[in-house]
């Protein structure tokens, strides 16, 4: 089997947190895999991003499970959320201790991804993944990888039996689409977005806003991670102006309501029982009924404890959900440090918009409807204007594609969009040979993404066993069933695609179960611990 193993040829496509994990695990199974990154360095977009970027969660719950935080971050209170310089040194530690930086090539772009081998006709028809249930299939099939290499001059083809994408979700930038005549193209300033500005080289980033009237659309962490760094370098001179339609749960996150910490207690058992979770049983659909007025009830407690603190209401920043449904969607967020106190002096004016912007030669305008009331157009002066709009996720996942088919059935809109249709959140039921690790999102992304990488690499070794296709299919179905659910519950429209933030552990329970490990990770505690404490990488540390 060993033999096996180093004949196979495993591809990975990026080495941010979810690509070392796919690549560390492969390792520890014998494999050799090859890592195609398209920047200079790992850890993906903790390797070039705003100055002042830090975790949105505690570094206790962001880490992987068999690698600690350096003492001098996890020993230091003040470094609860490690700046984006620290993030990027722990993912190399982590690169480095365990062989992965020898297995990536850096500034290597994956321009497509071809499977050559059975028709797509064939491949349709199949009653076992990859044709016989197993990650290799039976051998008449393999990737064909395009590759650009900044070194050479001519694209490289490389073929590999078994393909992981690990391209996360926020590479390719969103842009708002405007009427002709009021685009950017109209404005004497400068217009980027917020994922240009945040890879630009920091001293570059600073000559950009400095002394400018900068103006930032969009009220996700981003948008608020640009707009505190403008106003931390031009202060009240040159206010930034950030303009947004609504608003989302950015609070304090060391806010602690008599020693409990919010965080810690939703990464428990107990909060997961009161949710309704995929395939599960009659049982527990039950007890997730009868426990709901509970879980709202301390949603309501936990939104008033945030209002009491944080002054949303105040400055026209409360959002239109309740904290509790987008606890379910996980629009959640961390406010970038005293952010409300630039407010308060000035340096950070909010402006919200109602309606549509557009451009004008000397700013942005909101349109009719917006910002006096009274339903005149306004005008906000700007020099540079940072678009704060988001990502496409899917397209990033869907373009590596040569196949149309593929293309279209890995981001299938059909029933509805709240769930990509991968079985296990990793492999789509019709597209042989491939996995995906690390689309999902969660409270503390790192180790639901090695849990998928274990899972992967388990299932690459042979120790993970397949249903039939069909079944695979049923089992997509339950969990985009309870995407459904859950973006009910979370008001329509803010359930975050293939969020699984609310059942982490649920999820994590059936890769465990996969593995032929015991989902019930803590050892030695009892009931009580089991339910009560919260679970984090390293009840996870023993699965290898």
């Amino acid at each position: 089997m060993d033999d096996v193993k180093t004949k196979k040829r495993v591809a990975i496509i990026g080495a941010g947190p979810s690509g070392l994990a796919a690549c560390k695990h492969a390792l520890a199974k014998g494999f050799r895999p090859v890592v195609f990154e398209s920047g200079e360095a790992v850890s993906g977009v903790w390797a070039r991003t705003l100055s002042s970027t830090r975790l949105q969660t505690p570094a206790a719950a962001f880490r992987f499970s068999d690698l600690p935080w350096p003492e001098e971050v996890a020993a230091a209170p003040e470094l609860d959320f490690p700046r984006h310089d620290q993030v990027a040194a722990y993912m190399t530690a982590y690169a480095r201790r365990f062989g992965v930086l020898d297995c990536v090539r850096f500034r290597s772009k994956v321009l497509a991804a071809e499977y050559v081998g059975p028709s797509e006709t064939e491949v349709a028809a199949w009653e076992r993944w990859s044709g016989n249930g197993e990650a290799f299939g039976d051998g008449s099939g393999e990737w064909h990888l395009t590759v650009q290499h900044s070194e050479l001059e001519d694209n490289q083809i490389y073929k590999f039996d078994f393909l992981i994408l690990c391209v996360g979700r926020y590479g390719v930038a969103k842009v708002p689409k405007f009427p002709q005549g009021r685009g950017p193209e109209v404005f004497h300033g400068q217009v980027l977005h917020s994922t240009e500005y945040a890879r630009m080289a920091h001293a570059d980033a600073d000559e950009l806003i400095r002394g400018k009237r900068v103006v930032v659309v969009g009220s996700g962490k981003s948008g608020l991670d640009t707009v505190a760094q403008c106003a931390q370098a031009n202060g009240t001179k040159h206010p930034c102006t950030l303009i947004y339609r609504s608003s989302h749960w950015m609070v304090d996150a060391k806010l602690i309501w008599g020693g409990i910490s919010f965080g810690k207690l939703a990464m428990t058992r107990f909060a997961e029982l009161m949710v309704h979770k995929p395939e599960q049983g009659f049982l527990l659909s039950l007890l997730a009924t009868i426990f709901t007025p509970l879980r709202l009830l301390l949603a309501t407690l936990v939104e008033a404890y945030y209002k009491m603190n944080v002054p949303l209401q105040k400055h026209g920043m409360m959002p239109e959900c309740s904290f509790g449904e987008a606890m379910l969607g996980w629009r959640l967020g961390t406010l970038p440090e005293k952010f409300y106190d630039m407010v308060n002096k000035g340096s950070i004016k909010l402006k919200r918009s109602h309606s549509s912007f557009s451009f004008c030669t000397n700013g942005v305008v909101l349109d009719s409807g917006t910002g006096t009331g009274t339903g005149e157009s306004v005008v906000v002066d700007a020099d540079v204007v940072i678009l704060a709009t988001g990502f496409d996720a899917d397209k990033l996942l869907s373009n590596v594609f040569v196949a149309p088919r593929f293309r279209d059935i890995i981001v299938s809109s059909e029933p509805s969009d709240t769930m990509l249709p991968l079985y296990r959140q990793c492999v789509h039921p019709r597209i042989p040979q491939m996995a995906v690790v690390g689309y999902v999102e969660c409270a503390a992304s790192i180790y639901p993404y090695e849990m998928m990488a274990k899972w992967v690499a388990h299932l690459l070794a042979g120790v993970v066993w397949l249903p039939g296709v069909e079944d695979m299919e049923r089992s997509v179905a339950e969990w985009e069933r309870w995407g459904q659910w859950a973006k009910r519950r979370s008001g329509g429209v803010f359930f975050l695609r293939s969020c699984i933030g609310t059942v982490t552990t649920w999820y994590h329970d059936q890769l465990c179960r996969d593995m032929g490990y015991s989902p019930r990770r803590k050892k030695g505690g009892g009931l009580l611990a089991e339910w009560l404490q919260p679970y984090g990488p390293p009840d996870y540390a023993a699965i290898q």
